[in-house]
């Protein structure tokens, strides 16, 4: 191996950059930090999306927290999946502790606790700004993938996209879209044969059976209006720091399919939404999704291939997406290889399993002659971690083993006063929190329903009438055709064959 000073210089010439950047800590060498020997990340490539992965307790979240705030205090929004709920205590500055003291004087960098801005927002009932999105935002495209429905019934939700678009009917909610689909193969199935062809009843209760599905995981409450407007998402406070954007997901560990559908539709509309980038000096947004294997174990395999043609494409919209997680295998490799920063805490090595899984880790980052890359991802301590990251130019800096600073923020979550006081300063709780229910395609098919069922009732009224008038006609028809046939008593006698018989033989002895 190499000298430390040969390695500094490395370190310190690698890390040097034209543009802004964010200091994340020191670099370490034979397990002494170095300090002032800095391992810096330029916000140039923060586009190019990153990995944060390491055993349970080795620091990940708190390197998330690190990353946060140094986004924020250059100007950066930042969205959090705050999965295991102890993220809030970015809106309160640190309280201090003398082992981050220690730590700060090992790295070289003065420790200065600091508050950031912070929206609390939420997918369930929990306190927060409320998440909603409607059924015609997702598109037939994104439903039948997050539904993982077959071609067959795909084509069917085309189909009823395409009748509520030509009737005018608003998709908002699941009630709406269960609603469309009885009336399709029920009261409405003549009207939907005849335009658009036979739309099977099995493949509809297929189809239902999935929305339930969702809708047993609280999709009810995700789906219908106010839809959250993703711009809300780039704000800055009046200091210029990026607003830190925390979604309290500690309740949906338990929901998969809800939190897939709710990652793959703000990724959808953030790249529908987003103008062009580039490669511009800093990003416009960044995402950290933690307990990412949440999203992959679960999805199918069309949402996947969504979700990884996303990916691809979305760092051209200036959006950042970092994934957080225990092991990089648990993302999928067309993912992985797209991601450009990767810091990795440490892996334990119990079972043969897993020293095979820290020796292909060690393949992912680049060669380096200082470490035993393997060797260096068991004995990591907590808050340390490799990094590597990619410089302007977009190639990947030195592998550096890297003691992490500390949060500027506390390391703990809000207590319930202070995410009370939180919450009622929001403007978008404000913007967001009020349940619209509106006329949509539930309520105005029922109104067709009743009208139909009610001209139905009234033609049956009038034919009911009408054949009343038709039995009166004909009992009136009969009653004149018996009277018009009954004789005079007096004529009936007269025109016996008796009286006749009588008249005949007294004129004929007359005549005689």
């Amino acid at each position: 191996m190499k000298n430390p000073e040969a390695f500094i210089s490395d370190i310190n010439e690698g890390n040097t950059f034209k543009g802004d950047y964010i200091t994340f800590g020191s670099a370490m060498l034979n397990g002494e930090t170095l300090s002032n020997t800095f391992v810096n990340i330029p916000l140039k490539t923060m586009n190019r999306h990153g990995l944060i992965a390491g055993a349970t307790g080795t620091g990940k979240t708190k390197t998330l927290q690190v990353l946060a705030e140094n986004l924020s205090e250059k100007g950066v929004p930042v969205l959090l999946m705050d999965i295991k709920g102890d993220l809030s205590g970015l809106a309160q500055p640190s309280p201090g502790h003398v082992k981050i003291d220690e730590r700060h004087a090992q790295i070289g960098l003065p420790f200065e606790p600091k508050s950031f801005p912070v929206e609390v927002m939420t997918l369930s009932e929990q306190d927060g700004v409320r998440l909603r999105a409607t059924i015609s935002e997702f598109g037939p495209v994104l439903i039948s993938r997050i539904l993982d429905v077959t071609e067959t019934q795909a084509g069917i939700i085309s189909v009823i996209f395409k009748y509520c678009d030509d009737n005018h009917l608003p998709l908002l909610d699941l009630k709406d879209f269960k609603k469309i689909l009885q009336y399709a193969t029920n009261e409405g199935k003549a009207e939907f044969q005849e335009s658009y062809g036979r739309i099977s009843t099995a493949s509809t209760g297929a189809i239902l059976r999935k929305i339930i599905e969702i809708e047993q995981q609280g999709g009810d409450l995700f789906f219908g209006e106010t839809s959250f407007d993703t711009q809300d998402l780039l704000r800055t406070d009046e200091n210029g720091k990026g607003y830190i954007n925390i979604i309290r997901l500690t309740d949906i560990q338990d929901k998969p399919k809800l939190f897939s559908t709710f990652m793959l539709s703000l990724l959808a509309e953030i790249y529908s939404t987003f103008p062009e980038k580039g490669d511009s000096e800093r990003p416009e947004l960044i995402m950290f999704i933690d307990e990412a294997h949440l999203i992959f174990n679960e999805a199918s395999g069309a949402l996947l291939n969504q979700i990884e043609s996303i990916v691809k494409l979305i760092r051209s919209k200036g959006v950042g997406l970092y994934f957080v997680t225990q092991n990089p295998t648990d993302v999928p490799e067309a993912v992985l290889g797209q991601l450009g920063l990767k810091v990795q805490h440490a892996l334990r090595a119990f079972t043969a399993k897993d020293r095979k899984a820290i020796k292909l880790t060690a393949q992912n980052y680049p060669d380096t002659d200082y470490y035993d890359t393997a060797e260096v991802l068991t004995s990591l301590g907590i808050g340390e971690a490799l990094v590597s990251a990619l410089d302007e130019k977009g190639k990947p800096t030195p592998l550096a083993a890297t003691m992490m600073r500390a949060p500027m923020s506390r390391m703990d979550i809000l207590t319930e006063v202070e995410l009370a006081n939180l919450l009622a300063q929001s403007k978008l709780a404000r913007k967001y929190n009020k349940e619209i229910d509106r006329e949509s395609a539930y309520e105005m098919l029922n109104k067709k329903i009743e009208q139909a069922e009610a001209a139905e009732a009234k033609q049956k009224a009038k034919e009911e009438r009408e054949a009343l008038k038709r039995a009166e006609r004909n009992r009136n028809s009969a009653s004149t055709r018996r009277r018009s046939t009954r004789q005079h008593p007096l004529i009936k006698v007269l025109t016996s064959a008796t009286v006749i018989r009588g008249v005949l033989g007294i004129l004929s002895k007359m005549i005689k």
